[in-house]
Protein backbone atom coordinates (compact mmCIF):
# COMPACT_ATOMS: atom_id res chain seq x y z
CA UNK A 1 0.00 0.00 0.00
CA UNK A 2 1.23 3.17 -0.69
CA UNK A 3 1.87 5.48 2.74
CA UNK A 4 3.58 8.69 1.08
CA UNK A 5 1.58 11.61 2.18
CA UNK A 6 2.81 12.97 -1.12
CA UNK A 7 0.62 10.55 -3.14
CA UNK A 8 -2.68 11.03 -1.19
CA UNK A 9 -2.00 14.98 -1.31
CA UNK A 10 -1.99 14.34 -5.18
CA UNK A 11 -4.74 11.75 -4.87
CA UNK A 12 -7.26 13.49 -2.96
CA UNK A 13 -7.87 16.32 -5.96
CA UNK A 14 -7.92 13.43 -8.56
CA UNK A 15 -10.03 11.00 -7.12
CA UNK A 16 -12.80 14.18 -6.43
CA UNK A 17 -12.08 14.89 -9.71
CA UNK A 18 -13.14 11.66 -10.92
CA UNK A 19 -16.34 11.49 -9.09
CA UNK A 20 -17.68 14.73 -10.06
CA UNK A 21 -17.04 13.54 -13.57
CA UNK A 22 -19.22 10.12 -12.85
CA UNK A 23 -21.91 12.15 -10.91
CA UNK A 24 -22.17 13.72 -14.66
CA UNK A 25 -19.85 16.41 -14.88
CA UNK A 26 -18.08 14.68 -17.85
CA UNK A 27 -14.59 15.23 -18.76
CA UNK A 28 -13.17 16.17 -15.38
CA UNK A 29 -12.14 12.82 -14.71
CA UNK A 30 -8.94 12.42 -16.94
CA UNK A 31 -7.60 15.03 -15.68
CA UNK A 32 -7.43 12.45 -12.27
CA UNK A 33 -4.24 10.14 -14.03
CA UNK A 34 -2.46 12.54 -15.03
CA UNK A 35 -2.24 14.39 -11.39
CA UNK A 36 -1.68 10.90 -9.84
CA UNK A 37 1.21 10.50 -12.85
CA UNK A 38 2.97 13.17 -11.01
CA UNK A 39 3.99 10.68 -7.86
CA UNK A 40 3.87 7.36 -9.19
CA UNK A 41 4.51 5.91 -12.67
CA UNK A 42 1.77 6.10 -14.90
CA UNK A 43 0.77 2.44 -14.97
CA UNK A 44 0.57 2.01 -11.14
CA UNK A 45 -1.62 5.26 -11.13
CA UNK A 46 -3.99 3.50 -13.48
CA UNK A 47 -4.09 0.57 -12.00
CA UNK A 48 -5.47 2.81 -8.40
CA UNK A 49 -7.84 4.30 -10.82
CA UNK A 50 -9.68 1.02 -12.15
CA UNK A 51 -11.08 -0.41 -8.95
CA UNK A 52 -12.14 2.96 -7.71
CA UNK A 53 -13.85 3.46 -10.89
CA UNK A 54 -15.85 0.17 -10.52
CA UNK A 55 -17.02 1.77 -7.05
CA UNK A 56 -17.87 5.03 -8.60
CA UNK A 57 -19.59 3.18 -11.21
CA UNK A 58 -22.14 1.74 -8.42
CA UNK A 59 -22.94 5.05 -7.57
CA UNK A 60 -23.27 6.61 -10.62
CA UNK A 61 -25.52 3.24 -12.10
CA UNK A 62 -27.99 3.71 -9.22
CA UNK A 63 -28.34 7.45 -9.59
CA UNK A 64 -28.90 7.57 -12.91
CA UNK A 65 -30.43 3.45 -13.61
CA UNK A 66 -33.79 5.03 -15.01
CA UNK A 67 -32.25 7.30 -17.21
CA UNK A 68 -30.06 6.41 -19.93
CA UNK A 69 -30.29 5.32 -24.02
CA UNK A 70 -30.31 1.32 -24.13
CA UNK A 71 -29.91 2.10 -27.94
CA UNK A 72 -26.48 4.02 -27.20
CA UNK A 73 -25.14 1.72 -25.34
CA UNK A 74 -26.13 -1.68 -26.89
CA UNK A 75 -24.22 0.14 -30.15
CA UNK A 76 -21.02 0.86 -28.46
CA UNK A 77 -20.34 -2.38 -25.67
CA UNK A 78 -19.13 -4.92 -28.85
CA UNK A 79 -16.82 -2.69 -30.80
CA UNK A 80 -16.04 -1.28 -27.41
CA UNK A 81 -15.14 -4.94 -26.27
CA UNK A 82 -12.72 -5.18 -29.33
CA UNK A 83 -11.04 -1.90 -28.65
CA UNK A 84 -10.34 -3.22 -25.21
CA UNK A 85 -8.94 -5.97 -26.33
CA UNK A 86 -6.87 -4.38 -29.00
CA UNK A 87 -5.37 -1.57 -26.17
CA UNK A 88 -4.71 -5.04 -24.23
CA UNK A 89 -2.39 -6.01 -27.09
CA UNK A 90 -0.67 -2.90 -28.35
CA UNK A 91 -0.32 -1.85 -24.22
CA UNK A 92 3.15 -2.51 -25.03
CA UNK A 93 3.49 -0.82 -28.04
CA UNK A 94 1.12 2.29 -27.94
CA UNK A 95 3.11 4.68 -25.58
CA UNK A 96 0.52 6.36 -23.15
CA UNK A 97 2.17 9.65 -24.88
CA UNK A 98 0.88 9.10 -28.44
CA UNK A 99 -2.62 7.83 -27.12
CA UNK A 100 -2.64 11.20 -25.59
CA UNK A 101 -1.99 13.47 -28.00
CA UNK A 102 -4.69 11.81 -30.37
CA UNK A 103 -7.49 11.93 -28.15
CA UNK A 104 -6.73 15.46 -27.20
CA UNK A 105 -6.22 16.69 -31.03
CA UNK A 106 -9.68 14.64 -31.55
CA UNK A 107 -11.67 16.25 -28.56
CA UNK A 108 -10.65 19.80 -29.08
CA UNK A 109 -11.05 19.44 -32.89
CA UNK A 110 -14.75 18.52 -31.75
CA UNK A 111 -15.20 20.73 -29.00
CA UNK A 112 -14.18 23.93 -30.57
CA UNK A 113 -16.48 23.21 -33.86
CA UNK A 114 -19.70 22.55 -31.70
CA UNK A 115 -18.96 25.60 -29.44
CA UNK A 116 -18.56 27.84 -32.82
CA UNK A 117 -21.92 26.33 -33.64
CA UNK A 118 -23.69 27.65 -30.52
CA UNK A 119 -22.27 31.28 -30.90
CA UNK A 120 -23.62 31.01 -34.04
CA UNK A 121 -26.93 30.65 -32.78
CA UNK A 122 -27.27 28.07 -34.83
CA UNK A 123 -27.61 24.69 -33.03
CA UNK A 124 -26.25 22.36 -35.25
CA UNK A 125 -29.54 19.32 -35.84
CA UNK A 126 -29.54 16.62 -33.20
CA UNK A 127 -28.26 13.00 -34.69
CA UNK A 128 -29.91 9.80 -34.10
CA UNK A 129 -27.78 7.07 -32.90
CA UNK A 130 -26.21 5.19 -35.36
CA UNK A 131 -24.28 2.23 -35.68
CA UNK A 132 -21.61 3.16 -38.20
CA UNK A 133 -20.78 5.68 -36.23
CA UNK A 134 -20.98 3.92 -33.00
CA UNK A 135 -18.97 0.94 -33.44
CA UNK A 136 -15.70 3.07 -34.63
CA UNK A 137 -16.42 5.52 -31.85
CA UNK A 138 -16.81 2.71 -29.41
CA UNK A 139 -14.10 0.94 -30.66
CA UNK A 140 -11.80 4.12 -30.18
CA UNK A 141 -13.78 4.29 -26.58
CA UNK A 142 -12.67 0.82 -25.69
CA UNK A 143 -8.93 1.47 -27.18
CA UNK A 144 -8.63 4.41 -25.29
CA UNK A 145 -10.04 3.57 -22.08
CA UNK A 146 -7.83 0.51 -21.76
CA UNK A 147 -4.46 2.59 -22.53
CA UNK A 148 -5.13 5.50 -20.21
CA UNK A 149 -8.34 5.54 -19.10
CA UNK A 150 -9.23 8.33 -21.57
CA UNK A 151 -12.73 6.72 -23.28
CA UNK A 152 -14.53 10.02 -22.39
CA UNK A 153 -13.68 12.27 -25.12
CA UNK A 154 -14.32 9.78 -27.82
CA UNK A 155 -17.57 8.23 -25.84
CA UNK A 156 -18.86 12.29 -26.33
CA UNK A 157 -17.93 12.97 -29.82
CA UNK A 158 -20.22 9.99 -30.45
CA UNK A 159 -23.32 11.05 -28.03
CA UNK A 160 -23.03 14.61 -27.60
CA UNK A 161 -24.36 15.22 -31.27
CA UNK A 162 -27.17 13.58 -29.77
CA UNK A 163 -28.59 16.18 -27.21
CA UNK A 164 -30.12 14.13 -25.20
CA UNK A 165 -31.71 15.09 -22.10
CA UNK A 166 -28.76 16.11 -19.62
CA UNK A 167 -29.98 13.21 -17.05
CA UNK A 168 -30.31 10.34 -20.43
CA UNK A 169 -27.24 11.47 -21.39
CA UNK A 170 -25.14 11.51 -18.18
CA UNK A 171 -26.65 7.93 -17.30
CA UNK A 172 -25.97 6.24 -20.54
CA UNK A 173 -22.04 6.81 -20.18
CA UNK A 174 -23.15 5.91 -16.44
CA UNK A 175 -24.00 2.57 -17.92
CA UNK A 176 -21.90 2.32 -20.33
CA UNK A 177 -18.51 3.08 -18.64
CA UNK A 178 -19.64 0.72 -15.55
CA UNK A 179 -19.75 -2.40 -18.11
CA UNK A 180 -16.35 -0.96 -19.65
CA UNK A 181 -14.45 -0.98 -16.77
CA UNK A 182 -15.61 -4.86 -15.81
CA UNK A 183 -13.96 -5.35 -19.52
CA UNK A 184 -10.61 -3.96 -18.25
CA UNK A 185 -10.37 -6.23 -15.37
CA UNK A 186 -8.55 -9.39 -16.90
CA UNK A 187 -6.44 -7.12 -19.06
CA UNK A 188 -5.02 -5.57 -15.91
CA UNK A 189 -4.81 -8.95 -14.16
CA UNK A 190 -2.86 -10.39 -16.66
CA UNK A 191 -0.69 -7.20 -17.21
CA UNK A 192 0.22 -7.39 -13.27
CA UNK A 193 -1.15 -4.56 -12.63
CA UNK A 194 -3.98 -5.03 -10.05
CA UNK A 195 -1.16 -5.89 -7.38
CA UNK A 196 -2.24 -6.29 -3.47
CA UNK A 197 -0.62 -2.99 -2.41
CA UNK A 198 -2.01 -1.28 -5.49
CA UNK A 199 -5.89 -2.61 -4.27
CA UNK A 200 -5.28 -1.83 -0.54
CA UNK A 201 -4.21 1.91 -2.06
CA UNK A 202 -7.49 1.99 -4.05
CA UNK A 203 -9.56 0.68 -0.67
CA UNK A 204 -8.12 3.47 1.07
CA UNK A 205 -9.95 5.66 -1.16
CA UNK A 206 -13.49 4.58 -1.61
CA UNK A 207 -14.72 6.57 0.92
CA UNK A 208 -13.97 10.03 -0.60
CA UNK A 209 -14.88 8.16 -4.16
CA UNK A 210 -18.32 7.23 -3.29
CA UNK A 211 -18.72 10.81 -1.61
CA UNK A 212 -17.25 12.70 -4.60
CA UNK A 213 -19.82 10.54 -6.78
CA UNK A 214 -22.96 11.35 -4.52
CA UNK A 215 -21.79 15.49 -4.78
CA UNK A 216 -21.72 15.12 -8.35
CA UNK A 217 -24.93 13.77 -9.00
CA UNK A 218 -26.72 16.33 -6.70
CA UNK A 219 -24.77 19.16 -8.07
CA UNK A 220 -25.29 18.59 -11.95
CA UNK A 221 -28.96 18.91 -10.98
CA UNK A 222 -28.82 22.36 -10.83
CA UNK A 223 -27.14 22.63 -14.24
CA UNK A 224 -29.68 23.61 -17.01
CA UNK A 225 -29.68 21.14 -19.50
CA UNK A 226 -28.44 23.99 -22.51
CA UNK A 227 -25.83 25.17 -19.68
CA UNK A 228 -24.79 22.05 -18.78
CA UNK A 229 -23.80 21.10 -22.67
CA UNK A 230 -21.61 24.70 -23.08
CA UNK A 231 -20.13 23.70 -20.18
CA UNK A 232 -19.27 20.05 -20.82
CA UNK A 233 -17.70 21.51 -24.09
CA UNK A 234 -15.58 23.59 -22.44
CA UNK A 235 -14.44 21.29 -20.29
CA UNK A 236 -13.56 19.34 -23.17
CA UNK A 237 -11.30 21.73 -24.62
CA UNK A 238 -9.60 22.18 -21.33
CA UNK A 239 -9.14 18.66 -21.48
CA UNK A 240 -8.01 18.21 -24.70
CA UNK A 241 -5.56 20.76 -23.91
CA UNK A 242 -3.81 19.02 -21.40
CA UNK A 243 -3.76 15.91 -23.39
CA UNK A 244 -2.28 17.37 -25.70
CA UNK A 245 0.55 18.77 -23.61
CA UNK A 246 0.94 15.49 -21.80
CA UNK A 247 0.98 13.92 -24.90
CA UNK A 248 3.65 16.14 -26.92
CA UNK A 249 6.12 16.83 -23.91
CA UNK A 250 7.51 12.95 -23.85
CA UNK A 251 7.22 12.54 -28.12
CA UNK A 252 9.15 16.03 -27.85
CA UNK A 253 11.53 15.79 -25.44
CA UNK A 254 12.06 11.93 -24.90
Amino acid sequence: MVTDPLFYAVAVPAVTLLGLAKGGFSGLGLLSLPLMSLVLPPVQAAAIILPILLVQDVVSVWAYRRSWDKRNVMILLPSAMIGTGTGYLMAAQVSDAAVRLAVGLIAMGFALRRIVLEWRKAPPTPIRADVPRGVFWGWVTGFTSMIAHAGGPPFQIYVMPQRLPRDVFVGTGAIFFAVNNWMKVPPYFALGQLTAANLATAAALFPLAILSTWAGVRLVRYVSGERFYTLVYLLLVLVGAKLIYDGLVPLLFH
